[in-house]
């Protein structure tokens, strides 16, 4: 009879998201301050460039960290 493998250890994604999220805040709020610096200047077509803006970012992580500075500088 063949014993049981041990099941494969997982990577540590809650670990490894508050690392890359310490790495990369100051520049994602600078970023989203960016972003909205341009509101006064682009009116009505803000919130079109801010979208095309987001979408450019990369990794997904990272555009995700903007949007949420974005929505927390707006309050």
């Amino acid at each position: 009879m063949c014993k049981p493998s041990a099941p494969a250890e997982q990577p540590d994604t809650t670990s490894s998201r508050a690392v890359f999220h310490q790495q990369h805040q100051a520049r994602a709020e600078a970023e989203a301050q960016r972003l909205l610096a341009a509101k006064t200047q682009l009116g009505g077509r803000w919130l079109a460039w801010v979208a095309s803006e987001l979408y450019t970012l990369t990794p997904s992580s990272y555009a995700q960290m903007v949007r949420r500075e974005l929505q927390r500088l707006s309050a």
